[in-house]
């Protein structure tokens, strides 16, 4: 990619764009590598009509564009490129959006699997909880973000925020 920054997401038709489960897989595949219709049609088991048309929504909406094009056998062969690897969502709609789009690409657990969710809830003071999030925004995962032969993908959702949970006073000492 030329730019390595984050795109911020502003717009609804952004948002709208990468909300639809096709195009979200198909940002995940484009994450990877810049590809061809073709390419593309053929990772997601799908039609090239309904391929181009999502990949039009993307462009549109100013997250994929044109990397290059090549003639093969009297056409144009185009190839597309995300503008940016990641995007950075608003603080408003950006969590409930991560949640949903995890939702909707974990796949069915299969005996074995080492998927695990859990939620666990800590009690922080507000520059804790500052710390905490910006030890987590720069964390360094360490792990491949491009497949290579034997692996599968994972998802990782990490979420800091302040939870709806009341606070019961101290407990009164018994006579």
């Amino acid at each position: 990619m030329a730019d390595e920054q984050l795109l911020s997401l502003r717009s609804s038709a952004q948002y709208k764009a990468l909300g639809h489960p096709m195009r979200h897989r198909m940002v995940n595949l484009l994450r990877q590598r810049p590809a061809t219709l073709g390419e593309l049609t053929a990772a997601l088991d799908s039609t090239k009509g309904t391929v181009g048309y999502h990949v039009r929504i993307l462009r549109e909406a100013g997250l994929v564009r044109l990397a290059s094009t090549r003639q093969v056998r009297g056409g144009t062969e185009q190839r597309f490129e995300l503008v940016n690897r990641g995007f950075q969502l608003d603080e408003e709609t950006g969590a409930r959006f991560l949640h949903d789009a995890a939702l909707a690409e974990m796949s069915p657990v299969r005996p074995g699997d080492p998927g695990h969710t859990v939620l666990h809830h800590v009690w922080l003071t507000p520059e804790e909880a500052r710390a905490l999030a910006e030890r987590v925004e720069n964390y360094d995962h360490g792990q491949r973000l491009d497949p290579e032969q034997g692996t599968e993908a994972y998802g990782l959702l990490l979420s800091l925020y302040r939870a709806d949970i009341p606070r019961l006073p101290p407990e009164r000492p018994t006579t």
